[in-house]
């Protein structure tokens, strides 16, 4: 068991292109999205294991020799296999769950204790250890919050419990795994995201811990070669939806009408795939008409989705006030509310950004200024952290 104070991030996600119709067996494109989770994990010998989640209010401690004491052989031997419902039923009992809890807070611990438990119990005895978790990603705006949860977790225990190497050196700032090392966080990760979403694609925990852009279709994911880092605007209307009502009504949509809505959907996955190939030239030789092409392919995205149903007023309120001020945007996600992009080529000038944020929070609506497409599950130096970050993991 490490001695030493783990920090760990992962990045969130969003779809570029392919909502909805990667449900139909098209593609979709997904890249990791530059507001991150942050974990720190510190080993100690007070015979508690703590985990403080402060976005969203939890702090729970549990005692070590308890823990200890439980026939964990349900879990299996830290074996990674998915999580079945009697498993998630023996862990609701050892969280102790008050009957006024979030459905939040129940997910975010069970996942935990199931990570927990199933890759420390190869250890001689349980370890001792605090981990708290904050995220600058919201939860349930479809940014893969739960994945970054999942991922950080997964990499901080891996670590720790040496199952893993720290791949951090003295000097560094930040490092990363190997290629052997992140598909065990991912198969892990996984597992976590099985908790809180019971069958989950796995793209999400696969962006997270990858990071840069990959490809999915029909459940195979296949990562994008070296993928341009691309400014954006990330805009939460904070209208809330159901996934599954939206995609129930695309599938009703499909049934009244194939001939008009069957079309669209080999539309949309003509512009996943230009999509792809235009960050793949971006990749080699980018230039400025490459980013005219990521537009139209943005404007026309953002039509065939509100043809299938799934658009919003404040969507399309988002669109208008972007595109005054000749900026493209679209839906990212399940639409109906929820989230959108805005693409920000090079070149444009900081007062005009600023003004497009004003006006978007003027809406009501939350803005970032990021990007997306950088790297997966990183693990960090304390004095690379920026003081915001540092405070809200506990001063550090």
């Amino acid at each position: 068991m490490l001695s030493e104070v783990l920090l760990v991030s992962a990045p969130g996600k969003v779809i570029l292109h392919g909502e909805h119709a990667v449900v139909h067996g098209k593609v979709a494109l997904a890249v990791s999205l530059n507001l991150r989770t942050f974990l720190q994990l510190e080993p100690h010998s007070n015979g508690k294991v703590g985990l403080h989640l402060p976005n969203i209010g939890v702090k729970r401690v549990w005692d070590v020799a308890r823990l200890q004491l439980l026939d964990a052989s349900f879990l299996g031997q830290g074996d990674i296999t998915a999580p079945t419902p009697e498993q998630v039923e023996k862990l609701k009992e050892v969280a102790c769950f008050p009957e006024d809890c979030a459905v939040t807070e129940r997910l975010a611990v069970l996942t935990f204790l199931y990570l927990y438990l199933s890759i420390c119990q190869k250890q001689r005895a349980l370890p001792s250890l605090d981990i708290v978790v904050w995220s600058e990603l919201p939860t349930g705006a479809g940014l893969g919050s739960s994945a970054a949860y999942s991922v950080c977790l997964a990499a901080a225990l891996l670590t720790a419990c040496e199952e893993i190497p720290n791949p951090l050196k003295d000097g560094d700032d930040v490092s990363r795994w190997t290629e052997q090392g992140l598909e065990l966080i991912n198969k892990w990760a996984f597992q976590g995201e099985r908790v809180i979403h019971g069958n989950p694609s796995g793209v999400d925990n696969a962006v997270s811990t990858w990071g840069g852009a990959l490809r999915y279709q029909q459940g195979k994911i296949s990562p994008l070669k070296r993928p341009p880092a691309l400014q954006i605007l990330l805009t939460n209307t904070k209208v809330p939806r159901s996934t599954r009502a939206l995609v129930a009504g695309v599938r009703a949509r499909l049934v009244q009408f194939p001939e008009i809505v069957a079309p669209v959907l080999t539309s949309i996955d003509a512009i996943s795939l230009e999509c792809e190939r235009v960050l793949g030239e971006m990749a080699a030789a980018p230039a400025p008409e490459q980013y005219l092409v990521l537009e139209e392919l943005i404007d026309m995205n953002q039509h065939h989705l509100n043809a299938l149903g799934v658009g919003h007023a404040s969507l399309d309120q988002l669109c208008r006030v972007t595109m005054a001020r000749g900026l493209h945007s679209k839906l990212t996600g399940a639409g109906g509310g929820g989230c959108g992009i805005t693409l920000l080529k090079p070149g444009l000038e900081r007062p005009e950004v600023e003004a497009t944020k004003q006006a978007l929070a003027s809406c009501g609506f939350d803005c970032w200024e990021t990007s997306v497409g950088g790297p997966g599950v990183s693990v960090h130096s304390a004095a690379s952290l920026d003081g915001r970050v540092r405070q809200a993991l506990g001063g550090l």
